[in-house]
Formats: structure tokens, C-alpha cells, sequence
């Protein structure tokens, strides 16, 4: 007979889950193999996220203190109870929609958009060679065929697994609505955050409204009331930067500066770097642990350029949170927990590439480039901020409940486009949308990064992020932690600073001079 407690059997129980599904995703993701069996793999692991594992979370978060102290921190008991219910949650969500999940992941790996002049494109290459079309008309009719595609065949899959995910939140009774589950469940106040984002959006509008015209006529020369987000993507690859970001170079630089950093770029050996094409690989980069820490999986398909750059130092900034993790840490401080936190490291790392030392370091700009790479960088970031505020507030609408399926997309056309000043695809309306909130988790990351970059500046100097001492700083500080901390949490900790978009917006400024 076991000796373990029940929690611990329900720990173990989740992690053996989790590794399996998370290596179904990557081989399917990678294009290691076509399609995903999720199916098997919940009927296999039913146990571990059954009514007695959910009863026993609920059960544990219900009636444990939320509060350790005073001082309003959390206690551990009601921590681990909170991640470990969220996650059971979204498991059940995970086993009700596995069946919708497969026939997704097959359609995005076998979808082919016709084009109108003959020819056709996969559906997982679309973005990428929207992205590397010069003739705005070809860009268009890509980008028409592919939403045309959308709105038959994934659209109407995305809007049942939103609508099948609600039914199931609801049936838990967690909280009286999708949102109040949700916050109740993250710690994020969804109308706090929300609010930040109108703000936000309020007060970089005049800035926004001086950069957009200056872009678009120079990169898209095209009249500002005709482009689409079509040519939002043909704007942010800027190809006359190609050049002194060489594809052969991208990795050994990133290893070069991870090593000067102090610490390992593939955190001995736990860390795997695929960064080839390959038919089936998803065109939208990912990290994949597999078993934290000791395989992770780095998997980024080129689209050319500084975005490939910066995406693989997103996707590192990922793997050696996850590859550094302390194994003695509990199962739910490893796989669960804010994913602020991640999101916080992958842009601090993705950062670099609008820092000017780095770049002057570790890339072939020259004098003469460097500035206007750092002003295209800062109006990209301004860019990305407004749209991830104007997705949650699409968002908050969209799980709210009070606006009509059919009336969402003409909200999110409307939301979207109106902060962005690109025409968005109503196809897009439940496709443009990450799970669970995730846009949440993209902010709070904006502000966390910013954070911690003005921490490590202070303690490291400006150029940290080749100081052998803050390597070794980060993994004991930071990554090692893994993700036992909320967001705000950690800053506190770290930097004595709570979250706040006001340091995004200075970090725009100082690239826009």
C-alpha cells in the first residue's frame, strides 16, 4: 500500500498527465508527426484530474487561509490549492474539448488556401508569406483567401470550443460567471487590468497617431485608410534590416551572449534548439517542456530576419525558466502557476533586441542603422502593446456574456482596428483569441519585464546581460523560483516595485528618441 498522502498521489498523477501531453503538442506542433492523439492520453490519465482529484483541490482550496498574514501574502496551503484547482479546471476543459482540439490541430496541419489567380498556399505558411509579400494587391488576396477559408472551416471550431469551455466552467460552480472563475482562480483582477488597458490606450493615442502615418507611408506607401492587418505584418518584418540579422548567425550569437551572461544557453544540456523548417511545423514559434526541468523543447520555424532573432529570444527566455527550475519545488510551483511570470522572462530576453548595446554587440548593425532599427523597434512595441490592450478588452466582452455570439466579430473588428488603425478580418474574431485569458498574461509581462530590466540595470549596470554575474543571479533569483509567484509577487521581491505600464511607456520613449 502507498504511503503517499492523497495530495501528493494527485501531484504525481498530474505531472505523468502533463509530460505526456505536452510531448503529443510538440511532436504535433513541430511537425514531427501529422495530427495529435489527445483522446488516449485523457482516457490513459483519467485519474488524474477525475471528480476525487477535483474534489480534493476544491476541497483544499475552500478551506484553506487565503491570507499567511497580516501583510496580505498568500499562504502556501492556499497557493498550491488555487494552481492546482486551476488546473484541474482547465484539464476538464482540456477532456470535454479533446475531440474538437484534434480535428483543430489536424485542419491547421493540412489546410490549404486557394488562391483566386490559381495556386495554392498551406494554411501554417499564410502569415509568413503574407508577411514576405511586397504587392500590396497579392498581400490582399492572400490574406482574403485565407480569411475566406477561416470563416468556413476554423472559425465555426473556434466558436464551439468557446462555447463548449463556457458550458463546462459554468457546471463547476466555481464563481457565478466565466470571469469571476477566472479571477477567482488567477489572482488577476480582470476590470483593474482592463482598465490599465483603456488608459493606456488613451494615453499613448497621440504618440500612437504621430508613428502609425510615418510607417505605413514609408514601409507600405499606401494610403493610411486602406491598410489592412495583412500589411501590418508585411510593415513589421522590415526586410531593409534583413541583412545584419543573418540566419547563420542567429544562434550562435544568442548562445554567445546567454554564455557571457554566466550561465548556460541550453541550461546543460535540458534545453533542445530546433530551429530548422520542416513541413507540418507550426508557423507561430513555442516552447515545449516536456519534463521540467530536464528536457525542454525550443522550436521556432524561420520566417527571416530580426523577428526570428527576437522570437528565438522569446522562446529561450521560456526554456531556461523551465529548464532552471529547482526540482525540489512541488509539481504545481513547476508546471502551473501565474504564466506572467514566463511570459516576464521570454520578453525580457526578446527585449534585447531593442537594447542598443546588445544589438551594437551581437548583431551587424553599423552607427548608421542603429537608430532607425531602435525607432521601428519602439513603434513595434507600441504597436504590440495597444493591440494586447484592445484583445483583452475584446476579450472581457467576449467571456462576459452579455454580448451576442453573432455581434462579436463586428466588436472585434471594431475594438481591434480602432486601437490599432489596421482593418481587421471579422473571421478572426474567435481565432485571434488565447486561451484562458492569456492576453492577461502578455500585459502583466510588459510591465514585469520592464521591472526587472530596471532591476538588473541597477544592480548589474546597463549592460547586465553580458555581466557573468547575473547569469548565475537570474537562475537563483528568478528561474529557480518557478512560477510560485504572481507577477506582481515577484517584483515586489525583486525589485521592491509593484506593475504598472508606466516604465512600458518609458522604455518606448527612450527607443523613439
Amino acid at each position: 500500500m502507498s504511503d503517499r498522502s492523497p495530495l501528493d498521489a494527485l501531484r504525481a498523477r498530474g505531472e505523468a498527465f502533463l509530460e505526456e501531453v505536452s510531448a503529443e503538442y510538440h511532436a504535433a506542433h513541430a511537425g514531427h508527426k501529422e495530427g495529435a492523439a489527445l483522446q488516449p492520453i485523457y482516457e490513459k490519465h483519467r485519474d488524474a484530474y477525475g471528480d476525487d482529484a477535483f474534489g480534493l483541490a476544491l476541497d483544499l482550496f475552500r478551506n484553506s487561509r487565503p491570507a499567511a498574514g497580516a501583510d496580505g501574502t498568500v499562504s502556501p496551503e492556499h497557493r498550491s490549492a488555487r494552481l492546482l484547482l486551476d488546473w484541474l479546471l482547465e484539464s476538464r476543459v482540456g477532456r470535454e474539448l479533446a475531440a474538437v482540439e484534434e480535428r483543430e490541430i489536424a485542419w491547421e496541419a493540412t489546410a490549404v488556401v486557394q488562391l483566386p489567380g490559381g495556386g495554392e498556399e498551406p494554411y501554417q505558411r499564410a502569415a509568413i508569406t503574407i508577411a514576405n509579400t511586397r504587392d500590396m494587391r497579392e498581400r490582399h488576396a492572400l490574406d482574403d483567401a485565407r480569411a475566406a477559408l477561416v470563416a468556413a472551416e476554423l472559425a465555426p471550431i473556434k466558436q464551439e470550443k468557446l462555447q463548449r469551455e463556457h458550458d463546462v466552467v459554468a457546471a463547476l460552480g466555481i464563481g457565478p460567471t466565466y470571469n469571476a472563475a477566472w479571477e477567482a482562480l488567477s489572482g488577476i483582477p480582470l476590470a483593474a487590468l482592463r482598465a490599465e488597458c483603456e488608459a493606456f490606450l488613451r494615453d499613448t493615442q497621440a504618440m500612437w497617431d504621430d508613428l502609425l502615418p510615418f510607417y505605413v507611408k514609408r514601409g507600405l506607401a499606401m494610403p493610411l485608410a486602406d491598410v489592412t492587418r495583412a500589411d501590418l505584418l508585411a510593415l513589421m518584418r522590415a526586410p531593409e534590416f534583413d541583412a545584419f540579422f543573418p540566419a547563420g548567425a542567429m544562434e550562435r550569437e544568442v548562445r554567445r551572449q546567454v554564455t557571457e551572461m554566466g550561465t548556460s544557453p541550453d541550461a546543460e544540456g535540458r534545453v533542445r534548439y530546433d530551429t530548422a523548417d520542416r513541413p507540418g511545423k507550426r508557423a507561430r514559434a513555442f516552447c515545449a517542456p516536456v519534463r521540467i526541468p530536464d528536457v525542454v523543447h525550443l522550436v521556432l520555424r524561420p520566417h527571416g530576419g530580426s523577428n526570428d532573432w527576437m522570437t528565438l529570444m522569446h522562446e529561450l527566455g521560456h526554456a531556461l525558466h523551465f529548464g532552471n527550475m529547482r526540482r525540489d519545488l512541488p509539481f504545481e510551483f513547476r508546471w502551473l502557476g501565474d504564466n506572467s511570470v514566463t511570459e516576464g522572462y521570454a520578453m525580457l530576453f526578446d527585449h534585447r533586441l531593442k537594447d542598443k548595446g546588445w544589438l551594437q554587440r551581437y548583431t551587424q548593425l553599423t552607427p548608421k542603422e542603429l537608430p532607425a532599427f531602435l525607432h521601428a523597434q519602439g513603434f513595434e512595441e507600441l504597436h504590440f502593446v495597444r493591440r494586447y490592450c484592445a484583445k483583452l478588452i475584446y476579450e472581457t466582452e467576449l467571456h462576459g456574456g452579455a454580448v451576442p455570439w453573432a455581434a462579436l466579430p463586428d466588436l472585434y473588428v471594431e475594438t481591434l482596428t480602432g486601437a490599432t488603425g489596421f482593418r481587421y478580418q471579422r473571421a478572426d474574431a474567435f481565432v485571434d483569441v488565447d486561451p484562458r485569458y492569456y492576453a492577461a498574461r502578455y500585459l502583466r509581462a510588459w510591465q514585469m519585464q520592464a521591472v526587472l530590466d530596471e532591476a538588473l540595470r541597477e544592480r548589474f549596470d546597463e549592460d547586465w546581460w553580458r555581466n557573468p554575474k547575473a547569469g548565475p543571479w537570474m537562475v537563483g533569483e528568478l528561474f529557480g523560483w518557478g512560477q510560485q509567484e504572481l507577477a506582481h509577487e515577484q517584483t515586489a521581491r525583486v525589485a521592491a516595485k509593484g506593475l504598472s505600464f508606466a516604465p512600458v511607456i518609458a522604455g518606448i520613449h527612450r527607443m523613439i528618441g
